[in-house]
Formats: structure tokens, sequence, C-alpha cells
């Protein structure tokens, strides 16, 4: 018997099965989650005198620490973000200054957004029931237009 006669036969069938499985390869599976979120587009913060309303709140003596605490909540009136919002707070008595305090916002302070800072004057010496306040606010590039409401 000649074996080349079963050569063509066993060719065609290997040809077979190769271009079969080739084809019957399974297509990749469409991804399941969502494409992530585009990335936030960097806005240029605010550079000169930035508009805030503030809501001024009551000062309170914490006898446990001898702080006195204030809490403001302040609304960013500007078009563009505010970096770095600071809030300086001077305590006098009788023309002199008795306590301080200075807290900083460090992410952007976005237009129309509402933020709460809270400051603590150490309040050790004297009455500090007869103190007079002042605040003053500031940021990175520039000075701060404050106008004081009650309600947003």
């Amino acid at each position: 018997m000649n074996r080349s006669a079963f050569a063509s036969p066993l060719v065609l069938i290997f040809c077979a099965v190769v271009s079969t499985s080739a084809f019957a390869q399974a297509q990749p599976a469409a991804p399941t989650t969502a494409a992530p979120p585009a990335k936030a587009k960097f806005a240029t913060p605010l550079k000169g005198k930035a508009a805030l309303q503030v809501i001024p709140g009551t000062s309170k003596i914490d006898l446990k620490s001898k702080e006195i605490v204030t809490t403001y909540k302040i609304k960013n009136m500007s078009t563009a973000p505010i970096a770095l919002l600071k809030v300086d707070e001077y305590w006098y008595e009788k023309g002199q200054v008795v306590s301080t305090d200075t807290q900083r916002h460090k992410q952007p302070f976005q237009p129309g957004e509402v933020i709460e800072i809270t400051t603590h004057a150490p309040a050790t010496s004297g009455n500090a029931s007869g103190w007079q306040r002042r605040v003053q606010f500031s940021h990175a590039n520039g000075q701060a237009d404050v106008k004081s409401v009650t309600k947003f």
C-alpha cells in the first residue's frame, strides 16, 4: 500500500480542524465597567478682590480649654475659585490685642460654595466677656470684600 495515498486526506482533515478552531475562537468580552469620568479642568484662581458673604457666628467661651470658639459660614460670590482663603481673628481689650487666631481653607474655594471655618482664640488673661473682636479675610492673591448677611 502506498502511503502517499493517505497523505492527501490527512492534510485535508488537518486543515479542516485547524481552520475551524481558528474561526471558532470567541470574541473578547466587552468591558463591564464604565469608562472613568473626564478629569476636571484646571480653573485659574481669582486675583484681586474676592466677593464673600459671611454669616458671623456667636462667640462662645469654652471654660474647659480656655478658648473663645467662633464659627463663620462663608459663601464665595466671585466668578472664579479663591485660593488659600485665610481668616484672621483679633481680640482687643481696652485697645490692646489680647488674643489672635488664624485659620486657612487650603482647598480651592469654588464659586457659590459654602464653607464653615471655626476659630479657636486662647482666652488666657482677664475676663474675656468684655473683649472686642475684629475679623479680617484675605486670600493668596489679594484681599476680600466681605458682606455680613443673616442667611444665604
